[in-house]
């Protein structure tokens, strides 16, 4: 090392004259860890079904800033983990959705943000009574309040639903495969939970068929079929229900069983009530705990790592 090197980098202790290369690159960087982070937005609602995101995304927050939103679209959960991002010095923040469909929330949720106009400015008052409903009211523990949280971050948001997503595929067949014990006198149902609105339901039912190539090829079963509960809604509900207990008795009537798989983030939900009285196989299981899931989002960072960036207009 030449005297005129050792010089210049004793001198980096003392000035900010003489930068290496390698120092250069850096501070060109568009953005670094440090001012970028992850806020997951996942349904929650209980301690086990948020137990289980929590252990989803732990193993990507050795490397990664994350912060978990519980809730639909809720002002409140997503205002608490964006103060937080930022209190750790975050500024660009890539949302990623944890929700069945990529159409879930996607717009209520910008206009949040305030990447999108629609939302109102916060109450001044206390307002838990202030809630936007939305066709939903409180849901799941959690409030569903709507106006435009107070941010300095700008923000990018993930489009794809779990039902898009290929992997998912897999673990539904891995979870076939686990309850299956005669797979040509066995008729799968993946049962989810479904929105109100028709065409979008029928959007729901086609994606979700599209992940089931995996569980027909991974045993000979009868029949693979896909439902939706329409669970928010009494009378769309009620013809669902007639729907998945006819499947599911038809099953058992023409010699075989039926294998429930429900296709949610975590759990059975209110299925063990609509099938109250019927044989089938389930272990209750939803995507998560799958370590396809913990990939996916790590897959959804690094997709918006490198998206365009939309300041909120509260910034």
């Amino acid at each position: 090392m030449t005297l005129a090197r050792t010089l210049c980098i004793i001198a980096l202790f003392i000035v900010t004259g003489c930068v290496s290369p390698s120092d250069q690159a850096n501070n060109d960087a568009p953005s670094s860890q440090g001012d970028f982070g992850v806020l997951l937005m996942a349904h929650g609602g209980i301690p086990d079904w948020e137990e289980a995101v929590l252990k989803a995304v732990k193993p990507l927050q050795s490397d990664t800033t994350i912060e978990v939103a519980f809730g639909m679209a809720d002002a409140v959960s997503l205002q608490k983990a964006v103060t937080r991002l930022e209190a750790q010095g975050v500024r660009k923040i890539a949302v990623v959705r944890l929700f069945i469909s990529g159409e879930s929330w996607f717009e209520r949720t910008e206009q949040i943000l305030g990447i999108r106009e629609g939302a109102p400015a916060r109450p001044t008052t206390d307002g838990h009574a202030q809630h936007d409903h939305g066709g939903h009211g409180g849901h799941g523990g959690h409030s569903m309040e709507f106006w435009r949280i107070k941010t300095v971050s700008s923000f990018v948001l993930s489009t794809e639903g779990l039902a898009e997503a290929r992997a998912m595929g897999d673990i539904l067949a891995d979870r076939a495969k686990f309850l299956s014990s005669n797979p040509k006198n066995e008729d799968v149902l993946i049962l989810a939970h479904g929105p109100g609105n028709d065409a979008e339901n029928t959007r729901w039912i086609a994606n979700i068929a599209n992940r089931t190539a995996e569980v027909k090829n991974s045993r000979p079963f009868r029949r693979v079929q896909v439902m939706t509960l329409r669970e928010d809604w009494p009378e769309k509900r009620k013809a669902a229900e007639a729907r998945i207990r006819n499947f599911v008795t038809n099953a058992g009537e023409s010699g075989g069983k039926a294998i429930v798989i429900p296709f949610r983030v975590q759990g059975f939900g209110p299925y063990a009530g609509v099938l109250e009285g019927l044989q089938y196989a389930s272990n209750g299981q939803g995507l998560i705990p799958h370590p396809l899931v913990t990939q996916w989002i790590s897959q959804q960072v690094d997709l918006l790592r490198n998206r365009p960036f939309a300041p909120s207009v509260g910034s």
